[in-house]
Parts: C-alpha cells; structure tokens; sequence
C-alpha cells in the first residue's frame, strides 16, 4: 500500500514478479501498465446510412467504455496508463482532431442515438482530460507540482495545439473549469509560456497563407517566395474553384474560432499575443480578405443554394470572432490595467489611443468593431480613469470614426446599449454534463500549499441546486440574442425542440448554463417536466387587421370614413378655413337690429290716463286698493303740480343708446342741438379708447405727487463729459467718470477689462 502525504513520484510499491518473486518498483513504472488498447475516435457519418451509423454507434461504445474504465482506476494506476499508454494517446487526440465543432453539429444527422453517443464521449473525454490536468486529488492522492510538470511537458500530455482545441471543444459549457485547467498546466510548467511565443508565428502564417491562395498580399506579411515574370496569374477568390473557396472559408473558421476561445479562457495569452503585434496583422487581414471573400460567396454561381448559405454563415461568423478577438487583446493589455488602476496608467491609455488611431485607414474594420464595440464607450471608460486625457486627440478618433461611417455609406444601429462580448459569452455557456459534477466532486485541483486547504471552485452553477429566475412575463433579450442562446443549447442538445426550451429560458432568467446542467441532470422544475421535450416553437398570431379593429375619438361620429359612406365635405378643409376676416365680423352689426325693438317698447312713457266716456278706472285695474301698497308708487302726484318748484312732469324725453341708433346724421345733429349744455372739455363719455398722451400726462402729475409726499429725491444726472481740458474738473465729474469705468462691462463689450487684464498676465499680450 502506497503511503499516506507522499507524493506519487516518491512512492514505491511492491508487487510479484514473473517467477512469482517480489519485487519493489517506483508508483509511475511502464511495468504497471494494464494492457489495454483504446478505439480511436471516428466523426459521426456525414450521409447517415445506416452501416455508416452502426460503425459509428460500434466504435462510440468502445470508447465510452474504454474512459469510464479509465477514469474507474485509482490515482496510481491511472498516472500509469496515462503515461505509458500510446494508444490512450491516439484516442484523445483523434478526438481532438476530429469531433465537430460547433458549426458543424448543424449539419450532423438528427438521430438521436448518435446525438446522444456523441454527448457522451464529449463527456468522458472532457473528464479525462480534466484528471490529467490534476496534479492533486485528495490530501493522500496527489504529485509534486514540479514533477507534475515535467510529466506532462516531456509526455506531450499537454501541448499548445490540444490546448487550443480543448478551448474550442468544451470552452462553452466550462469556461471557468477549462481556465483553472490551463492557468495550472501553465502555473506549473512555465515552459508553455515559451512554446505558446513559438506558436503565435505560426497562427500568423495561417492569414498569410490565406491571403496568398486568394491572391492578396496585406501589410507586415512575409512574403513566401517572390513571384516572377513569367509565372501565371494567381487565382483570386472570384476565379478559383468552389471547393478551394469552401476549405478556404472552413480553414478561416476554425481558426477564427479557436483562437478567440483561447484568448478568451486563457486571458494571460493576450500579452503574449499583442507582443508578437498580432492585433496589427489581424485587423490589416481583415480589412484584405474580408471583402474579397464576401463578394465571392454574393456572386459566385453555386448550384446548391444550401452551400452558399452555409459559406455566408461561417464567414460571417468568423468576421465576428475576429472583431472579438481584437477587442480581447485590447481589454486585457491596456483597458484592463487602466481599469485596476495599476502604475504608468498613462502608458496603457496611450497604447489604447494608438491602436484606435492605427484602426483609421481599416475602414471595414473599424465600422464592424465600433458597431459591435463603440469606441466612444471606451473613450469614456478613459475620460473618467483619467482625468487629464487629451481632449484634442480623442476629439479627433470620435470624428475620424464618424467619418468612417459616413465613407462607407453605412448607418449605425438605434440600439447602442449592446451587451460586451464578455457578458454574452458569460451568457451563452452550457454544460457538458451531469457526470461532470460528480467527477468535479470527486477530483477537483485543490490548494498547492496546505493539503487541508479551500478547493478550486469550478462549474458552480451544476454544484449548486436549481435556481429559479424572476419568470417575468416580458422577455429582456432582443430577437437576435434569443437566437443566439437558443442556439447555444442546440448546439449540444439538438434534439430539443425550440418550445420546449424557450420555456425552459424563461423559467431559469435566460440562463443557458443553468438550462443546460438541469435538463442533463433531470432536476427540472415540475412544470417544465410536463412539457414536451420535442415541443415545436408557438407559432405567432398574426396582428389584427389595423382598419377593421381600430379605436380611436373618431369612432361613430360624423368624420368616421369607414363606417359611412358619404361625410359633409363642407365641414372638411385644408389649412386656414376660408371665411369672414376680423373686419367684415366687427362690421357686422345684425345682433344691434335685433335689440333695436326690444328698447323701442320703451320709447313712450305714460304719465297719465285719460278715461274715456264710459269707461270705469276698473277697466284699467285702478280700482283695486292694496293696503299694503307703498303709497310711493301712488298715481296721485302730490305737490307735482305746485308753483314753488319746477314740474315733475317736465320730464327729460326718453333717449335711444347711441349704439343702438341708427346710422342717420340728420338726426344725430337735430339731437345734439336740442341739448342745452355741450360737452366744453374733450373728454367724451362715449369714447372707447381715450388719448394716451393724455393718460401719461395725469400719470406723471399722479408719480410727482407721490414722490413729494414721500420726500423721494431724483437721482442726479451723470455728467462724465465736464468741462474742457485745463480748466479742472469737480468732484461730481470725477466720480461719474470712475463708476462708467467700472459699470461699463455691464453693457457691450462685455468685462473687456477684465479679459485684457487676464491675456496679459498669461503672456499672450506683450506688456
């Protein structure tokens, strides 16, 4: 039995020979080895026939048992057929070289035998890799760091190309698990860091290589070898075959793809990147090859309408995970840092500056990166780091990027509150299985410096119980986010229907990680289990006809077009409506002509009665006696008719308003001269309006009065003029003069003064 807290490497075992002899051998001995030998892995058949699908279902099966026997061994044993086994060698790398990415599980058959076979060696593999890149199990089973590392670097256990694939395999459901993975090996092994500056040279030879086969030559490429005179013209992307055109946009995607992944998993890689100037080469590739491919896929003739849509998609998505990969460089070398607010922050908001200026020229490059990614965001993001930023230069990007868009004729989108590509990429992650919980649980990398201590936290989200969202009734996302989600989940679990899993979206908030861990872990919620699995998409009502299911204030009224047939066209018409002015409508005096009779009742007063012959007062209702009539209104005119005073009777004749007069002058003069007093001042009662000069007059008399009262005394009168030069001024004179010196900016030309005194004592006037 190996011995309790000592590492594997130390260990010795003791077990029988041969002829039956013991014998002591080290834990890690080629002798230990079980013979073994493991099925290397074969894609799932492109045509789907059913010899095709039973080899591959055979072949599958072996596998799956191979690694679950594999991963069944302990610690020792495992170390043992891990290292000294070739052929669990070729079986992982086969898959790493041949499993379908994600573009390709799309055009996988639908059967759901292979789908979920494939799952399945997904699964195991991952778990396989996820033990040999832990060089601690528990506090008895584990390898010294150091050794670890020499294992497998000098194995090729690990190498950056199974590195890279890894990251572009499983990066989507176990990101954090694959970052603890790779930060370990490189942790442990910092030799790499070395291989990893190798391979950036060569990544950079695959756009050349591109570039080269479409007949493109960018800028800081190395040309392979100088073409001569009399070489034939090199076939360009409009001219080569379909088949060249389709491995070069497939060969353009998976590395797109795989290089993204890794930056974006591993982000300590950037720098190591960004040393090599990649994002230079990047964004001058992109800005070549970009549209020459595009206009390729438009315009070329394909007979199969599926290949050209499918050739557009990829390329699309490799301009997307270029213009990522490009912001990933950025964030992590120069945003990044100013954001932590580490030293010489100046020194990374000047890179950032110099980049977004070198993105100038790359006009295609630079409208899909601020649409995807606004650089006035970032801009900002320096603005409030950094304070003292140059105004002038930053002025001079944000104009220069407006310029782009306007050059090349494209219109920016309405919605500029666009997620970052790191929360859609946190938001669009899975997981591979249930059975990756249970081996995290089992073997997860823990503290390198105290046996006892905290465990590496990985995959919270399948650790954790199902967590339930806000289930609210308005979906948050856009239609292009739902899509990319769904996705996302279908990209592993085809055989879900899109129903089945919107529901499943707005029960967990949208969070595709968590749909994915519970669906594989059977721990849905009770309603979702009710559901089926397969259930299509809900198909969307059609929107009511606007005209016949409208309501509005022109409902049944005598304006409502469409529920009758014919509208007084009279009380409809178009700008100002033709009618009266304001003079004909104050000339019109009908409403006068209308009173006039009703005052003419009045014109005659009777003062007194005659009774005719024959007739009695109680004809007239004179006769009644009120006892409680005021004898004020009695008909008897007491004293009316006596001498000492002027008759009662001689009364003034009953006069018509003048308004309600008509316009005859004969009879205006007739009455004016039977007045006996005119008018002597020229105020006239009847008059609508009187005379302002008038009217100000008797205010100022009323204003003087006032201020005598109050004992107010008017100001004095400014002289700033004095009398002429030599004769002396008076104290006044001098007074005035210095309060107009000092009010004067009051007026125009305004604080002159004061401004003149400020240049100057800048320096920008000579004293």
């Amino acid at each position: 039995m190996a011995c309790a807290r000592v590492p594997l490497d130390e260990q010795q075992v003791t077990e029988s020979g041969p002829f039956g002899k013991e014998c002591t051998l080290p834990a890690l001995h080629p002798d230990r080895k079980e013979d073994h030998c493991f099925v290397p892995y074969k894609p799932p058949p492109e045509d789907g026939s059913p010899a095709e699908v039973e080899e591959f279902l055979e072949f599958a099966r072996f596998i799956i048992e191979d690694l679950e026997w594999l991963l069944a061994l302990p610690h020792d044993k495992f170390w043992c057929q891990v290292v000294f086994d070739e052929s669990l060698q070729t079986c992982l790398d086969s898959y790493l070289r041949h499993a379908p990415r994600s573009l390709d599980l799309t055009a996988l058959p639908s059967s759901p035998a292979v789908a979920e076979m494939q799952r399945s060696i997904h699964r195991m593999v991952f778990l396989t890799f996820l033990r040999m890149a832990t060089h601690k199990e528990s506090k008895e089973n584990f390898l010294t760091p150091s050794v670890f590392g020499e294992i497998i670097y000098e194995n090729f256990l690990f190498d950056i190309p199974k590195i890279l694939d890894l990251c572009v395999l499983f990066g989507k459901g176990n990101s954090q698990l694959l970052h603890k993975m790779i930060d370990n090996i490189f942790t442990q092994q910092p030799s790499y860091y070395s291989d990893l500056g190798e391979t950036v040279p060569t990544v950079l030879q695959v756009f050349d290589s591109i570039l080269d086969k479409c007949g493109l030559q960018c800028e800081g490429a190395t040309a392979i070898e100088p073409m001569k005179l009399n070489a034939h013209k090199q076939p360009t992307a409009m001219t080569m075959s379909q088949q060249d055109l389709l491995d070069i946009i497939l060969y353009l995607s998976d590395s797109t793809s795989t290089i993204h992944a890794f930056m974006d998993i591993f982000p300590a890689a950037c720098t190591t990147f960004h040393a090599h100037g990649f994002l230079g080469r990047l964004t001058s590739f992109y800005e070549t090859a970009v549209p020459d491919l595009e206009k390729a896929v438009r315009k070329r003739n394909f007979g199969d309408k599926g290949l050209q849509d499918d050739l557009w998609k990829r390329l699309s998505h490799s301009c997307r995970k270029m213009v990522e990969t490009a912001h990933l460089l950025l964030h992590h070398t120069c945003l990044q840092p100013i954001l932590e607010g580490r030293e010489n922050m100046h020194t990374f908001a000047e890179e950032l500056l110099q980049h977004f200026t070198s993105f100038l020229p790359e006009k295609r490059f630079l409208s899909d990166y601020d649409e995807q990614f606004p650089i006035s965001d970032d801009i900002s993001l320096l603005q409030q780091a950094i304070p003292v930023i140059d105004e002038t230069r930053t002025s001079y990007l944000l104009q220069g990027v407006e310029s782009v868009w306007d050059s090349m004729g494209r219109q920016r989108s309405l919605n500029q509150t666009r997620p970052k590509a790191s929360s859609l990429l946190s938001a669009n992650q899975g997981a591979v299985g249930g059975a990756t919980a249970a081996f995290v649980d089992d073997f997860r990398p823990q503290d390198d410096q105290e046996p006892g201590g905290e465990r590496v936290k990985g995959a919270e989200a399948m650790l954790d119980v199902p967590q339930k969202g806000n289930n609210g009734e308005v979906c948050p996302l856009s239609a292009a986010e739902l899509e990319s989600l769904l996705s996302c989940i279908r990209d592993l679990l085809p055989d879900l229907g899109e129903g089945f899993l919107l529901a499943c979206l707005q029960e967990y908030n949208y969070n595709t990680e968590l749909v994915i861990n519970n669906i594989l872990e059977d721990r849905l919620a009770p309603n979702l289990d009710k559901l089926d699995r397969a259930m299509p998409r809900p198909v969307k009502e059609e929107l009511p006809n606007v005209l016949t299911n409208r309501s509005n204030v022109f409902d049944d009224d005598e304006f409502d077009v469409f529920r009758r047939d014919q509208v007084d066209m009279s009380r409809v018409w178009k700008g100002r409506r033709k009618g009266p002015n304001t003079r004909e409508m104050l000339d019109d005096k009908r409403h006068i002509a209308e009173q006039r009779a009703r005052y003419q009742a009045y014109e005659m007063v009777v003062d007194e009665v005659v009774i005719e012959p024959g007739e009695t007062a109680a004809s007239y209702g004179l006769d009644d006696y009120d006892d409680e009539y005021d004898d004020t209104y009695d008909m008897n005119q007491v004293g009316a008719n006596d001498l000492d005073g002027d008759s009662l009777l001689n009364r003034r004749p009953f006069t018509i308003p003048q308004v309600l007069r008509k316009g005859n002058k004969a009879e205006e003069e007739s009455e004016e001269e039977e007045e006996e007093e005119p008018l002597q001042n020229n105020t006239n009662r009847d008059q609508f309006v009187q005379d302002p000069a008038l009217l100000r007059e008797r205010a100022e008399a009323r204003r003087a009065a006032m201020q005598q009262r109050k004992g107010f005394r008017p100001e004095r009168t400014s002289n700033v003029v004095g009398q002429p030069k030599g004769r002396g001024q008076t104290l006044d004179t001098f007074l005035d003069r210095r309060k107009k010196e000092t009010n004067k900016s009051r007026v125009s030309n305004h604080s002159r003064r004061t401004m003149a005194d400020r240049k100057r004592n800048k320096g920008m006037i000579p004293s």
